[in-house]
């Protein structure tokens, strides 16, 4: 058995392609939502303009164009996409599982599979609801029917921040939430390829 410390099983998956999907998704795409996000989106509630520009029909309409921040929904999809992963490591560190024995032992096998499974459902169902709450694209104006808030507003226009630079980031968003599924699926093929190579050598 491995005498590497259970602390650092935690942060080594088993293939080498999971190995990389920790460094692509821990450093890049959380680098890029927590710098590049909070500057496309930091401001963008005290930059939302309506017409007539009064404040509290600023926040009504601000809250029907977002719903839920993006900041807010990406870190929350970020962490739900990590536990599946968290939870199967944690049990490998109580165990004292290494590397070798996930190929080895089938139950363990099974049991990362399907983990990396539960990332891969998480991230499709992650840009099924981004696609719902932001589109593809953000366009600069933005009609808001705020009728409830005072009958004499009905359908205002409002100006959109930044559409451009908000549009790129949806987009890069969009592109690490595919590149992170390929590498799920990716990672798959390599556990049975390298099981079915270690049942060959047996």
């Amino acid at each position: 058995m491995n005498s590497t410390p259970p602390g650092l099983w935690l942060l080594r998956p088993p293939t080498v392609i999971g190995q990389f999907h920790t460094l692509f998704f821990g450093s890049v795409r959380m680098f890029f939502l927590g710098v590049l996000g909070f500057a496309v989106y930091g401001n963008e509630a005290l930059h939302f303009s309506c017409d007539p520009d009064r404040r509290e029909l600023n926040l009504y309409c601000y809250n029907q164009f977002r719903p839920i921040t993006p900041q807010v929904f990406w870190a929350l999809q970020l962490v739900t996409v990590l536990v599946p992963g968290a939870v199967f490591h944690l049990y490998a560190a109580c165990k004292n599982i290494d590397q070798e024995e996930i190929l080895q032992r089938p139950i363990y096998t099974v049991f990362y599979i399907i983990s990396v499974l539960l990332r891969i459902i998480l991230e499709v169902i992650g840009f099924w609801l981004q696609s719902h709450l932001f589109g593809f694209q953000v366009h600069p104006l933005y009609m808001c029917d705020a009728s409830a808030l005072e009958k004499t507003f009905n359908i205002t226009k409002c100006m959109v921040p930044e559409h451009f630079e908000k549009t790129i980031f949806l987009s890069a968003m969009y592109t690490f939430t595919v590149i992170t599924l390929l590498l799920c699926v990716a990672e798959i093929f390599e556990i049975l390829c390298r099981r079915l190579g270690y049942l060959t050598n047996q």
